[in-house]
């Protein structure tokens, strides 16, 4: 076919944050065309039938900063942001010598992201991120609020059989978090997750988070992520649950929050402006792709 594109002997890494994991490439070398990014990733998840992975990240040149990361979902959707997924492109850039910096500039679809490597023998060992400030503007989340209030509060969804308590956050990437006294089971969270992702009140759909809160500095949260389903962990998503946490008096200000995903842990604080994240990162193996027709 004249429109067939082919990518030849391409060289990638696995990687995962917590269990959330990725194929890393780097387009600076292999200039990947814009139009077929979304397709590659499409094949590239796809787990049994190739290398399988919750996303496909993309090193790309950046407009001002250091580098630009775009990150594809399995469906071939582009997400605007990724917490887990920012964590395993700076551990990429920095060990294969495309960006020796410990603190580094990556520009996303939705802001610029900082980051602080914690480095040991030129290891990448653990993540700091600076990932701004959260959006609560349901206009800008996007949520279709039906109310007078600008913010979505424990507002009131309809899920199936049963009525939840929601509070929107984006982190660049929208999260409806739900506080609970049972985290659900697996099929219980496809269900419930898929259901409210997709919800009318989500023009651009949005990513689940069930949480459950032990303390002021600990809680346990389960994800349904849109475009992909049930995932290990999602570091926007845990995010977004501690600012959530934080307006509804669960979390304090300023004090770090060790927060359980499936996959692992991560360590989020929130000043009440801006939002740290703080995890590792770590590779899973590297690859050579022999041939993929796009």
């Amino acid at each position: 076919m004249v429109n067939d594109y082919f990518l030849q002997n391409v060289d990638f890494e696995k990687f995962h944050g917590l269990g959330n994991d990725y194929i890393l490439i780097n387009n600076l070398k292999w200039k990947i065309p814009e139009n077929k990014m979304g397709n590659l990733a499409k094949i590239l998840c796809q787990p049994h039938f190739s290398i399988g992975a919750d996303g496909l990240i993309l090193v790309c040149p950046a407009k001002e900063k250091d580098l630009s990361m775009r990150i594809f979902n399995p469906d071939g959707s582009e997400a605007e942001m990724c917490g887990n997924g920012i964590r395993c492109f700076s551990k990429y850039i920095y060990e294969n010598d495309i960006c020796k910096k410990l603190k580094i500039e990556v520009e996303t679809l939705k802001r610029i992201v900082n980051a602080e490597l914690k480095v040991m023998d030129d290891i990448v060992e653990s993540v700091k991120i600076d990932m701004g400030a959260p959006i609560l503007s349901c206009d800008e989340i996007p949520v279709i609020n039906e109310g007078l209030n600008d913010k979505c509060v424990n507002e009131t969804i309809v899920a199936i059989d049963k009525i939840f308590k929601f509070t929107a956050v984006s982190m660049g990437n929208p999260h409806a978090i739900i506080f609970t006294e049972n985290l659900p089971n697996n099929e219980e969270l496809n269900r419930y997750g898929a259901t409210i992702s997709s919800n009318s009140m989500f023009p651009k759909k949005i990513n689940v988070e069930f949480v459950k809160v032990q303390s002021q500095n600990e809680a346990t949260l389960r994800v349904f992520e849109r475009g992909v389903g049930i995932t290990n962990s999602c570091g926007t998503g845990t995010c977004a649950a501690v600012v959530a946490g934080s307006i509804t008096g669960m979390f304090k200000k300023d004090q770090s929050v060790t927060v359980h995903n499936d996959g692992g842990d991560l360590i989020i604080t929130y000043t009440g402006e801006t939002v740290f994240m703080e995890g590792p990162a770590t590779r899973v193996f590297r690859g050579t792709i022999d041939e993929i027709k796009l």
